[in-house]
């Protein structure tokens, strides 16, 4: 890749070729204050809970995936497009900070299990619908055979693209270049991913069911900080042991 492609990195690309490459559209980061106290203990141990001035960030993060290819191949048919919602929060092994999946919802039964033996993630099929109307999102969201983990909104971009400034808050909970997982012995992987500075706008939603964070035992309080995505491409390693020093 090209410096200037890579110059916003903190750290360099990973030295072996990325696995799988994807396309992230009508994405919408929905992000609640939550005090460190309440996460902390939810995180495997090994991992250290990043905050920012004192405070943790949970976020639920619906958006459509397209274009999912392995590395030298094209998009599947049937399992290369489908609606995805996160659960996650922030986390660091040492000086990478990355994003920690308490949860990730999908419509593809397919992808699910191939992410969970693969990326060590916990990946759930869900009953899942994202759908536009003008420059309006309608998402739906049920995951199958349980009441916890529902979600429905309706959500849009209120404003121009805009990058986050370096040091800022949502610098800090989007610039993320890897992600954590653990896999079934408990051992802590680094997942190291790479794309273009995000292209934030402003954005409103109308929530209309939310119970994302029931199976964590946390309510989540207050209007969360939005902000929306149209499209980022991206390409993704396999996850690596990594030394769990904090």
């Amino acid at each position: 890749m090209a410096d200037a492609a890579v110059a916003h990195r903190p750290w360099p690309l990973p030295r072996r070729p990325w696995i799988m490459a994807m396309e992230w559209h009508e994405l919408l980061f929905m992000h609640w204050r939550v005090a460190p106290a309440q996460l902390q203990p939810l995180l495997p141990p090994g991992l250290l809970l990043d905050t920012y001035d004192g405070s943790a960030w949970i976020a639920i993060v619906p958006f459509r995936m397209a274009g999912v290819r392995l590395r030298g191949l094209p998009p599947l048919p049937g399992l290369a497009a489908f609606p995805e919602l996160n659960v996650r929060t922030y986390v660091r092994i040492g000086d990478r900070p990355g994003v920690w999946f308490f949860s990730l919802d999908a419509a593809n039964r397919v992808a699910v299990e191939a992410a969970r033996l693969a990326f060590h993630l916990n990946y759930i099929y869900a009953r899942m619908a994202c759908d536009t109307a003008s420059d309006t999102v309608l998402y739906r969201s049920r995951r199958v055979g349980t009441r916890a983990g529902a979600f429905r909104a309706h959500y849009r971009p209120t404003g121009a693209v805009t990058w986050a400034d370096t040091g800022s808050l949502e610098h800090w909970l989007t610039e993320r270049y890897c992600l954590y997982a653990a896999d079934r012995r408990g051992v802590i992987r680094r997942g190291e991913i790479h794309h273009a500075p995000w292209p934030l706008q402003p954005a409103e939603a109308l929530i209309e069911i939310n119970s994302m964070t029931a199976p964590l035992g946390l309510t989540l309080q207050g209007a969360p900080l939005l902000h929306y995505a149209q499209r980022l491409d991206v390409v993704a390693w396999l996850p690596e042991r990594v030394d769990a020093k904090i």
